[in-house]
């Protein structure tokens, strides 16, 4: 039977692994209680080194080469959660497999942007700012409507193609800015691949879902934003690293008709003295797109199911090769 280990923080691994699943994982496994908080390691190596796999989730630690020198027997890692860049080089390199529950960290941050494209839509947010008289009640804006319209998506990775697949029953053109897209993917999903500019210039609603790679550092600027149309909502629950923040803001001060809607940002939270907090137009949220409370035992129970695949030899679905970690968020 296969030994398998918990590593992270105790009260996280509750939350993620639910007893239903850490029931699941100790009948297929051995496990080998209890679970080693990140900053214990080195303390608990002894353990580690029996382990045929990891249980993990947020916080996972970047192994040294001299800590994973010392595990021989280690074969997988399990993370529940969504991005693996932070540790799974070293891991991959040594041919230990990494498996990410991101699929189904991207499920909520695709529902909760599909509510907000179809609010954005209808002109809720500027309209929210407009209705402050009764005689605004008829002067107040109103958008273009959830039909024939165009969404603009920035990123075809697992949650752009998500936001896409919740797209599919409204009547709406989808343009989509990905580099990575070709023309027969982009035929399949039902969608127009376009540039950034002309993604800026034709989606009503604009959302940003680019993987936080240096390449995308700062690709959101201020001859993007001075594209949008009038009224015209940008979306991010993606990455704040993408956008350059000042300039965001000069074209939100000087157009007050845009709306941003703001799930990331970078740094997060922004400095205190941050115009984000100031502009009207500018609406922040805590970065809640993600997995939250009961959302969470969803990763736990991607790991498990990835788990028993790999134990009964059977096809993994995600695992990470080192030519998706270049591309994931």
């Amino acid at each position: 039977m296969k030994k398998v280990i918990f590593l992270g923080e105790q009260s996280l691994l509750d939350s993620v692994y639910s007893l239903e699943t850490r029931w699941k994982i100790a009948t297929e496994a051995e496990v080998l209680e209890p679970a080693i908080p990140p900053e214990e390691v080195d303390a608990h190596m002894d353990r580690l080194s029996q382990a045929d796999a990891i249980f993990t989730t947020w916080g996972m630690p970047l192994l040294s080469e001299a800590q994973l020198a010392a595990l021989p027997r280690l074969k997988a890692v399990f993370y529940a959660a969504g991005s693996v860049r932070l540790f799974a080089r070293p891991l991959i390199e040594r041919d230990i497999m990494v498996v990410s529950s991101w699929v189904a960290n991207a499920i909520p941050v695709a529902e909760f942007t599909l509510a907000q494209i179809l609010l954005s839509m209808k002109g809720y947010f500027r309209n929210l700012r407009d209705y402050n008289t009764p005689e605004a009640l008829r002067q107040a804006f109103r958008g273009p409507g959830n039909y024939g319209e165009t969404v603009a998506i920035l990123g075809a990775g697992a949650i752009g193609r998500k936001v896409i697949e919740l797209l599919a029953p409204f009547r709406l053109r989808i343009a989509v800015f990905d580099q990575f897209l070709t023309k027969v993917d982009a035929a399949n999903l039902g969608v127009s691949k376009v540039s950034l500019e002309e993604a800026f210039e034709s989606g009503f609603a604009i959302s940003n879902h680019l993987a936080d790679v240096p390449e995308t550092e700062g690709m959101l600027q201020k001859q993007h934003f001075a594209r949008m149309r009038d009224g015209a909502v940008f979306i991010n629950t993606g990455r704040g690293r993408t956008v350059r923040e000042d300039d965001l803001c000069d074209v939100l001060e000087a157009r007050k008709d845009l709306t941003a809607l703001l799930d990331v940002t970078y740094p997060e939270p922004p400095k205190a003295d941050s115009r984000l907090f100031s502009l009207p137009n500018a609406l922040l949220s805590t970065h809640i797109a993600g997995s939250i409370n009961s959302e969470v035992a969803r990763l736990g129970e991607i790991a498990c199911a990835e788990f028993l695949s790999w134990k009964h030899g059977k096809p993994m679905r995600f695992a990470i090769s080192l030519e998706k970690l270049a591309t994931m968020a």
